[in-house]
């Protein structure tokens, strides 16, 4: 699955645009890079630049960004509201998909490296990839701004973590870190009263509100022994949150920032919102994302609705983003527009990349017919194991909707998000197989007319038959999960639909020795023989288990059949 991973950086240089589009433009000049925001603001006289890509080219893409900073930003010069201590003030990356912890601060402290060795600006590494706990937060370490860092880097607690030990009069210095994605997020209610909708958002934002000695809002404040105000907490953990007016729309908003979308999700913070407003009298007419959000925020909702409707989870991503946008009223106030929203599918609709999977049935046999070779058997079989492992999950939906069932629900359901999670991957697949072809196909269109072209075109040719074994073979692996999914739907699920688990069967079998046809003819060519053994092996470990289990659980579709 792609790995992504946001950077935010932060360059104060806010009022000339021509040094903005230089500094983005050196951005995304890094292969693999998508710039998806920029937001200068003149007052601030600072930028905020949002892009994503995977690991290796974002860190890529920001190293460039900087470097291209500190050399047209001079902050001796420098004047602005924004707190700021450096040309590149502080350089966020936030794992988006499929990307953990480890790697977002692999990719800080690569980065933090590179920009104090290369670029002689002194760092400090802030948040999930900070080495001093003490210098985790920005504001700490921002503190004195760059006026007074000649001084501050002077101290023995100062140090930076990369980079020179002295003060870079021009560039100043740099933040670098990982963090957690922050989601601007708006619930609409129906009052214009801002007094109303701060009350719903101290209820909800974590900090809650001030104990009052005769429990109204305007009442003088409970102290605790050491004099402070006693608050009482709100509902949920990770929340900033305040009510104010939107002329434009006419109503008061419950405005929020989500600090931990793993903790607290979008879902919870809507459900939050109108609980307290309902207690209230209020009512939530619907909400608005500000910015864009990752994909798993809206499939997460999707499914967290469908478990409130107490129905299968296991539903298609674009129906799970639809039922999520349509529950939280995201297109109340304008339309919400999953393709500009939600980064993965804005990445995805930039991208001149051809995909089979987002042809239709017709235009995928066309193309599979033409006289092109690609695609071929291995896509091909990859769309067989999609389909086996659709009809899996098809069967797993009907049981958790059966009537009488309702105490399995939660079993079938569980399937049927697995058999989802297995189809995407499938149809992955199908896209990776033809584009391994298509690297063979390049590989042997290099040139050959002296030695030195003939070792590369050799060297290309050989690690592209080795990628274009490997990619069915993984068609193989990821086939093969489906025969658990398939074993329990023949044995615990809706007998009715006992031919549609057959026939999944029959997919998923085809798929896995249409694979194998493709590992075989692509090791075949390969010349290092220890590869050609392994992957041979490989074959043989997939195709025996595979064999074994489809005898097994076709007995158990024959006897549903008597």
């Amino acid at each position: 699955m792609q790995k992504l991973i946001e950077c935010v950086p932060n360059f104060s240089e806010g009022r000339d645009p021509d040094i903005i589009r230089q500094i983005t433009d050196a951005i995304a000049s890094a292969d693999g890079v998508s710039l998806l925001d920029v937001d200068p603001g003149a007052t601030t006289n600072r930028t905020v630049v949002t892009f994503v890509g995977s690991p290796k080219t974002v860190v890529e893409g920001a190293f460039r960004g900087i470097q291209k900073a500190a050399e047209l930003i001079d902050m001796r010069e420098h004047k602005g509201a924004h707190p700021r201590m450096g040309a590149t003030d502080v350089c966020p990356f936030i794992p988006i998909s499929n990307v953990n912890w480890k790697e977002a601060i692999a990719c800080a402290k690569e980065l933090a490296k590179r920009v104090g060795d290369e670029l002689k600006i002194p760092v400090y590494l802030y948040e999930k990839a900070a080495k001093n706990p003490s210098r985790a937060n920005l504001a700490v370490i921002r503190e004195g701004e760059y006026e007074g860092f000649s001084d501050k880097i002077k101290q023995a607690e100062w140090h930076p973590d990369f980079g020179p030990n002295e003060f870079n009069a021009k560039s100043g210095a740099t933040v670098i870190g990982a963090r957690e994605f922050l989601i601007a997020y708006n619930v609409n209610l129906n009052t214009k009263a801002v007094r109303r909708a701060n009350s719903v958002a101290f209820d909800v934002r974590e900090n809650g509100r001030v104990k009052t000695l005769d429990g109204t809002p305007t009442g003088n404040p409970m102290l605790d022994e050491k004099g402070e105000p006693i608050r009482v907490p709100g509902m949920l953990k990770h929340v900033k949150a305040i009510g104010w007016y939107v002329e434009e729309y006419g109503i008061a908003q419950v405005s929020m920032n989500l600090t931990n979308i793993e903790k607290t999700p979008l879902h919870a913070a809507f459900d939050a919102c109108n609980e307290s407003a309902n207690k209230r009298g209020l009512r939530v007419t619907g909400s608005e994302i500000v910015g864009m959000v990752p994909k798993k925020c809206l499939v997460d909702a999707g499914k967290h609705f469908l478990q409130k409707q107490n129905w299968s989870e296991g539903a298609a991503e674009e129906e799970l983003i639809d039922l999520a946008i349509r529950s939280m009223g995201l297109s109340e106030l304008k339309p919400f527009d999953p393709k500009e929203k939600i980064i993965e599918l804005k990445i995805e609709a930039a991208s001149p990349k051809k995909s089979l999977v987002k042809l239709d049935l017709r235009r995928f046999c066309n193309e599979t017919l033409s006289d092109s070779p690609a695609p071929g058997g291995g896509s091909v079989a990859a769309l067989m194991g999609a389909l086996g492992v659709s009809l899996g999950g098809m069967v797993a939906n009907l049981s958790a909707g059966k009537r009488g069932w309702e105490d399995k629900l939660r079993y079938f359901s569980d399937w049927a998000v697995k058999a989802q999670q297995l189809k995407d991957e499938m149809l992955l697949l199908v896209d990776e197989d033809t584009a391994a072809f298509n690297k063979v196909m390049a590989a042997f269109a290099l040139p050959k007319g002296s030695a030195k072209e003939k070792s590369v075109r050799l060297a290309a040719i050989e690690a592209a038959n080795k990628l274009a074994a490997e990619v069915p073979l993984r068609v193989m692996q990821t086939a093969s999960k489906t025969y658990d999914l398939l074993g329990e739907m023949a044995s615990k699920g809706n007998p009715a639909s006992i031919s549609d688990v057959g026939v999944g069967l029959l997919a998923v079998r085809a798929c896995i020795d249409g694979a194998g046809m493709n590992v075989r003819i692509n090791v075949a060519n390969l010349k290092d023989k220890k590869i050609r053994s392994a992957l041979s092996d490989k074959l043989q470990v997939f195709s025996g288990e595979s064999e074994a289990q489809f005898k097994k659980i076709s007995k158990l579709v024959k006897k549903k059949f008597r």
